[in-house]
């Protein structure tokens, strides 16, 4: 019976950031001017990840742009820096961003 137990922990630990992720994405506004599936102001989560590929270095790039802003790779529209989103966080939406291909 022990084995089971272990098994769901570990289970519902993995399993829970996945699923936290988009409340952290509406939580830091970040739905304001992009979309899971859709076009807004900035382009979709799924064609970010689309775009890139889901590996360490990708990650951290995009944690970076998420904190830091950014222009130039979408159009004209100019991505401001995040200062309220802290870098486990922006880390954190990367990882999810990335997990939507």
């Amino acid at each position: 019976m022990k084995y089971p137990l272990i098994a769901l922990a570990m289970t519902v630990a993995v399993a829970t950031p996945a699923l936290a992720d988009p409340a952290l994405a509406n939580a830091k506004k970040c739905m304001g001017c992009h979309n899971v599936a859709v076009k807004v102001v900035g382009p979709s989560f799924k064609a970010v990840a689309a775009k890139y590929k889901a590996d360490n270095a990708t990650v951290d790039q995009l944690a970076n742009k998420i904190r830091r802003g950014g222009s130039g790779v979408w159009g004209i529209a100019v991505m401001p820096a995040n200062d309220h989103v802290n870098e486990a966080e922006a880390r954190k939406l990367a990882t999810w961003v990335l997990s939507l291909k």
